[in-house]
């Protein structure tokens, strides 16, 4: 999880945060690391030009980006498949 918190940081040009800085299980929006729909869109581009993945429905977005945590499990989840 260590490689995609980097990912993210990089991605969304959070240079003052460093991996250890975002839990786990974090929200990635407004009560956590206060990401926005833009935000989203950036992490969207991550995964399908990282890991080859899309959202497969849009309305799985808000699952799928709740934590770092969510991310991870949908990318491996989808990897395999």
């Amino acid at each position: 999880m260590n490689d995609l918190k980097e990912q993210i940081i990089d991605q969304l040009n959070l240079q003052d945060l460093k991996p250890a800085d975002i839990g786990d299980d974090q929200s990635l929006f407004a009560d956590g690391l206060g990401l926005d729909s833009i935000d989203v869109l950036e992490l969207i581009v991550l995964m399908q030009t990282i890991y080859k993945i899309k959202l497969s429905k849009a309305e799985d977005g808000p699952k799928v980006f709740q934590s770092v945590r969510t991310m991870a499990e949908y990318i491996t989840a989808n990897q395999a498949a």
